[in-house]
Formats: structure tokens, sequence, C-alpha cells
């Protein structure tokens, strides 16, 4: 029969989460798995800025100043920043009950509720708290396995709970939640600017080529700039809108969650409880609010256990038994010749003629009763006398 071993090894925590992350650098950066528009948003920065530098700058750092094309290096890196930061963050995911958690908490459900009749519907698993004098209603996830803390929401394309949740953006292959919002709103309040910028002064080297060689032969000699003004005038309209309506929501400490809900603008006219009915403390709280630590602990290290199953250990068994041979793995012949030259006393080695050998090992081992004969000294073995009739017969078998 062959027998399994249990092998126990060391894993980072990042490769045991659930949910439909992706997760690089050893657990350091944490994304979407759908990746595809945060790709086509990466080109579109780089190479609308590289067009601006390759085709404008030149000609404006010459005719108009030179610190033209130092504001745009500053732009784009601030964007480019602001971008990779709030993709590669942990948005504010919420760790899933452990399995004595959520039986714990199935129980306190099932007490609280009692017996449900068969046929009626169970009532709703929540739980009311307090928040400003204001009741707040706590929803059980059932795929985390817990009451989602305040503006939590679980997010159905990374499947996971994040801390409030404010939506998920393709655009950065990201959730946007508690940990990565701030840089979420910066990255489209400087990329509001960077194409804004880049559109002016496309619109100013296009005039200024053409007072001196005509508009159309502009338009022929600098076929990037042309692009350039078509990108920067369809992206202006979307992205500067997204910004103005997240200056909007922070005025209000609303996240974009809250207000496609109408959590607090319904037929109930419930009060926003996060709200301090202040513009500038709104807006202090959310851009310049302490940075929570993410709750995940992706590379931490915990015990993963894999079943292996071990080599035979029994001698094989064969239709001729003279011929059967016993057959031993390789641990076990390891381990007998360690115990067989492992010296008495530590750090002792063994002499070279002490060292088991092919011939010695197939010698036998003396038992302890022949050890003591040995021991014994020799004795001299004396023939017994002869009686006279012996002597007799043989005095006549000589005659």
């Amino acid at each position: 029969m062959s027998a399994v071993m249990i092998i126990k090894r060391k894993v980072r925590k990042w490769e045991k989460l659930p949910g439909k992350n992706t997760f690089c650098c050893d657990g350091r950066v944490m994304m979407a798995r759908q990746k595809g528009v945060f790709y086509l948003t990466m080109f579109l920065i780089v190479g609308t800025c590289s067009l601006f530098f390759a085709f404008e700058c030149p000609y404006l750092a010459i005719h108009l100043s030179p610190t033209i094309p130092f504001f745009a290096a500053v732009l784009f890196l601030f964007v480019m920043a602001m971008l990779l930061r709030t993709s590669f963050s942990d948005p504010g995911v919420l760790p899933r009950a452990l399995p004595e958690e959520a039986t714990f908490i199935e129980m306190e459900i099932e007490a609280a509720n009692g017996n449900v009749p068969a046929g009626q519907r169970p009532p709703p698993r929540i739980r009311n708290v307090q928040i400003n004098n204001q009741i707040v209603k706590l929803k059980y996830c059932y795929t985390c396995k817990i009451f989602r803390p305040p503006r939590a929401s679980h997010c159905s394309i990374c499947d996971n709970c994040v801390d409030r949740f404010d939506h998920h953006c393709p655009w950065v292959g990201n959730c946007v939640g508690k940990r990565n919002y701030r840089y979420f709103y910066l990255f489209t309040l400087s990329l509001s600017l960077l194409t804004i910028y880049i559109f002016t002064f496309n619109i100013v080297h296009v005039v200024m080529r053409s007072v001196d060689s005509g508009f159309l032969n502009t338009l022929k000699d600098t076929p990037g700039t042309v692009l350039e003004v078509l990108v920067c005038f369809f992206t202006l309209w979307s992205v500067v809108g997204l910004t103005g309506f997240h200056t909007y929501l922070i005025s209000l400490n609303q996240t974009t969650n809250e207000d496609i809900k109408g959590s607090w603008s319904g037929k109930n006219r419930v009060q926003n409880p996060y709200s301090h009915k202040n513009f500038m403390k709104n807006c202090c709280e959310v851009l310049c609010g302490p940075a929570y630590p993410s709750v995940l602990d992706r590379r931490g290290l915990m015990n993963e256990e894999s079943p292996v199953p071990a080599a035979d250990t029994a001698p094989s068994s064969s239709s001729d038994s003279s011929n059967a041979v016993p057959q031993t793995t390789t641990r076990s012949r390891v381990l007998c010749l360690q115990k067989s030259t492992a010296p008495l006393i530590p750090n002792e080695h063994p002499p070279d003629d002490a060292k088991p050998s092919i011939a010695s090992s197939t010698e036998k081992i003396p038992s302890p009763e022949e050890e003591e004969e040995e021991k014994r000294p020799p004795t001299s073995k004396v023939p017994p006398l002869a009686s006279p009739e012996t002597d007799a017969e043989t005095s006549i078998a000589k005659a």
C-alpha cells in the first residue's frame, strides 16, 4: 500500500487570497484581472505626450518660452505617478471570514432570527449601528461571510468587499476605495490640467506657424499636431467632466456608489451622517486624512500543507519466491548508512578501517553466545582412558 506524506512549506498570503485580483512583485502590486483598458490609458497618455514633446516643444521653447516643455514634463510625471499609485495599490479590500468565524456568525444569525417556518423567506441579515445620531444598516455579504462595515460594498468584478467602495474603474484597472480614492482624484485632476495644457499649446503652435507659412502648409508640416488636437478634444470633455463630478462628491463627503443608489437623497430624505456640512472640512477629510494601512497582510507568511504520495517500502511479491529480493527505499538506505557511520563521541570521525564496505556488509554478525565462547581460555582435550577389555581386544588384533 502506498503511504501519503504531508509536506509543509511557507507561502505568501497573497498566493492564497480569494477573489479575482492579480498580484505582481511578490504581492506588492495588486490589480484587477481585466487590464486591457488600463493599457489603453497608458498608451493614450504616453503617446500624446510623446508627440507633444517631439513636434511642439522644440518650436515653442525657441519662439515662446523654454519653460513650456518643463511644466509639461512635470505634469506628465505627476499624472503617471498618480495613475500607477491608483492602479497598483490595495483599494481597501476586506478579508473574508475564516470557516470558524463564518460558522459562529451563522449561529448568531440563527439564534437571533429563531426558527423560520418552512416556505417562508428568512428575514434579511442586517445589523443596525448608530453613527452621528443616525441609524446605519450593516448588510451581510454571502460571499465573504461577514457583515460589511459602513460604506463598504462587494465588487462583482474583483469579487471582494471593498471598504468605502466608490466604483470599479476599468481605466485604471482597479477598484477605487478607501485607500486609493485620493490618488484617483489627483490623477483625474492632473490629467485634466495636462489635457488642457497640451490642447492650448497645440492651438498656439498652429497659429504661430500659420502666420509664417499658412494654415494648410502648417497642417502638412506637423501631422502629429492634428492627431494631438483630435485626441485632446475628445478626451477633454470626459476627463474634465469626471473631475467636476468627483469634486462635487468630495464637497458632500459622498461616494459614487452612494450617489447612484440615492442612499442620502431618496424618499426617506435620510441625512448623510459622514458629512461635516462644510465644504472645506469634507475636502480635508477625504484628501488630507490619514493614510489607512492595508488589512490583507499580502506579504505575510503562512503554512501550506500539501499531500505527497510516499514510495512503497514493502517488499515486492514475485512468482518465484527464491528470486524475491527485498526492496528498500533510498531514504531507508541513507538512514542505515548514517546509523552505521555515526561516531559514539560527538565531533569524532570514524577511522578509515572502521568504515563499512561491501565485503564487510555480507559477513555474518556473531551472536552473544559465540562471543562468550571466544572469550573463554582454551582447554586441552584429554582422550578417555581405555578399559582392560579394550586393551585385550587390541592385542589380539595385532597378533
